[in-house]
């Protein structure tokens, strides 16, 4: 089974050199994107001939008729089949899927689009059995993951440019990173960035004052301020996202993820490690920033603040799933003892 990337499914479109296209990954925007683009160039979306869509709920038999059925007036027709739940199908429908991968004629393009659907990739036969079937007609199956860091930024200083405005690459990294990866909330970060700069520059300020950061970058600010023993700041930010009404177990994960990233870091260059290696070996590939960031953190850390630190959040833990305290005095509590043993390297009590 061999699954392509963005860029190798880009060269495919472009000469449309396959007929069965499959689309897997965790990037929704992506995923529809190069639908609509598939669909495109065979027909007009409203053509009721030409341009067939069903969803996972279908009668397999309909989506093998309308492959089967030749364009009318065109050289292509287009169908896409969505969210088909082929893993828990019985044997015989999962094997008409396959029959319709490797029975689809020239004059159709067939889309499978994962869109709600979560398949996993990893040691999946059917899904290995899926694309074979694809891969025997010209198929492919493509992997559309969220994009790395640096294809982010390029993205929004060129999306900038094309709008008369500069993006520093610097602040279009700031932006990705309390944005967050998804690429329509990009998008839509960039077009009020632009709007707001009227053809200037947007600088790290630009988006410090316009920009909505996501729960995961409030969180890591949060966690800053507690290993920077700043506690009244950071009680601030709590307080600001129990407003947003930021479930209290979230607020926890995300500040124990913040910790163990830096754990790792330090373990990394305990060992000697290089902080490329680190983003290899713990799989931080593409965000590379959470390890140089988590480099920047550890400098005051050692092994007993750490074991103290994780024992603070087993605590709290416990405490916000046996419902033994009040969540809100539990986390401030919680920001307290971080901060201290940040500070002190022991505990509070």
């Amino acid at each position: 089974m061999a699954i392509i990337n963005e860029q190798q499914l880009k060269s495919k479109i472009k000469t449309l050199s396959a007929n069965v296209y499959i689309l897997l990954g965790n990037d929704g925007y992506l995923k529809t994107l190069y639908a609509k683009k598939l669909g495109s160039m065979c027909a007009d979306e409203d053509d009721i001939f030409n341009y067939q869509k069903f969803s996972g709920d279908c009668d397999l038999q309909d989506v093998y008729d309308a492959v089967l059925q030749f364009p009318v007036m065109s050289e292509k027709k287009f169908v896409i089949l969505s969210d088909y739940n082929f893993e828990d199908c019985s044997k015989s429908e999962f094997e008409k899927l396959c029959t319709l991968l490797t029975e689809t004629p020239d004059s159709c393009i067939l889309v499978l689009l994962f869109s709600a659907l979560e398949i996993t990739v990893k040691k999946n036969n059917k899904l290995s059995k899926l694309v074979a079937s694809a891969e025997k007609n010209g198929g492919v199956a493509a992997l559309l993951d969220h994009r790395t860091v640096p294809e982010l930024v390029k993205m929004l200083v060129q999306g900038a440019q094309k709008r008369g405005c500069s993006f520093d690459a610097a602040a279009a990294k700031y932006l990705v990173e309390t944005a967050g990866e998804d690429i329509n909330n990009l998008k839509n970060e960039l077009c009020k960035l632009c709007s707001f700069v009227n053809k200037g520059e947007i600088t790290k300020q630009t988006v410090e004052l316009v920009c909505a950061k996501t729960v995961e970058a409030s969180v890591y600010s949060l966690s800053k301020q507690i290993i920077d023993c700043n506690l009244s700041k950071a009680l601030k930010i709590l307080d600001e996202l129990f407003y947003l009404k930021v479930e209290p177990i979230i607020i926890l994960s995300t500040v124990s993820g913040f910790y163990v990233d830096m754990y790792r870091t330090f373990l990394g260059k305990e060992r000697g490690m290089q902080l490329s290696e680190i983003v290899d070996d713990f799989g931080y590939k593409g965000r590379d920033f959470v390890i140089r960031n988590a480099a920047a953190d550890i400098k005051r850390f050692d092994f007993k603040r750490f074991e103290l630190s994780f024992d603070a959040l087993r605590l709290a833990d416990k405490s916000l799933k046996s419902f033994s305290g009040d969540a809100r005095t539990v986390l401030e509590q919680l920001v307290v003892r971080l901060g201290y043993i940040a500070l002190k390297g022991e505990n509070l009590d």
